[in-house]
């Protein structure tokens, strides 16, 4: 069976590359909902209402498609760190950062509006930075661009200078939980027995 629309509400090359690895066929389509923010949800909560936003806005008009969208943020303390307007928040946000534990959520959502399925699920990672120094904190700036990155910062491109250690799931700090993501899909597949892109 021939393997329906697979649609990523999202146009992060980083969440790009991730799902490759899982799904060999899909289709990128931006998602036109604005992300929101309310005081009184949890992490967990906020990052899966606005994954859900972002894949139901797509999945309305592509209903035979399985949509996925997905939100990453950084909290510290459980407050959320966007991206940085200007390289002056992005330091101010790594100093933040410095020395101490802060979480890493990812929320996804997965819907297939036409089949009336879907999947709501968030995924949380500790990450520890190194105690940093200002000079520290330049360095780093200088070598990445911080201003498309929650909380100034990439695991994934010179991260090694910044971070101690995570405890958790790397690729949900990167902006996809693969771990949680390749049992949700293979949970569909054998639901719907029209996944057979996935790999197993």
């Amino acid at each position: 069976m021939d393997l329906p629309p697979f649609i990523l509400a999202s146009t992060s090359p980083r969440r790009a590359e991730l799902l490759r690895s899982l799904v060999l066929d899909f289709k990128v389509v931006p998602s036109a909902a604005e992300e929101l923010w309310h005081e009184h949800l949890s992490p967990l909560e906020l990052c899966q209402l606005n994954a859900h936003r972002k894949a139901r806005a797509v999945a309305e008009t592509i209903p035979d498609a399985w949509v996925l969208g997905a939100d990453t943020l950084v909290f510290l303390d459980g407050e959320p760190l966007g991206k940085p307007g200007d390289l002056a928040e992005a330091r101010l946000m790594l100093s933040r950062l410095q020395g101490r534990t802060h979480q890493v959520v990812t929320g996804v959502s997965l819907i297939h509006r036409r089949a009336l399925r879907e999947r709501l699920f968030a995924v949380c990672t500790d990450v520890v930075f190194h105690p940093l120094n200002a000079d520290q904190i330049g360095d780093y700036l200088s070598r990445i661009n911080p201003l498309d990155k929650a909380g100034g910062y990439a695991l994934q491109e010179h991260g090694e200078r910044i971070v101690s250690h995570i405890e958790g799931s790397y690729s949900n700090v990167v902006g996809l939980p693969l771990e949680r993501l390749r049992a949700e899909l293979t949970f569909f597949g054998r639901a719907l027995g029209d996944l057979h892109s996935v790999e197993r």
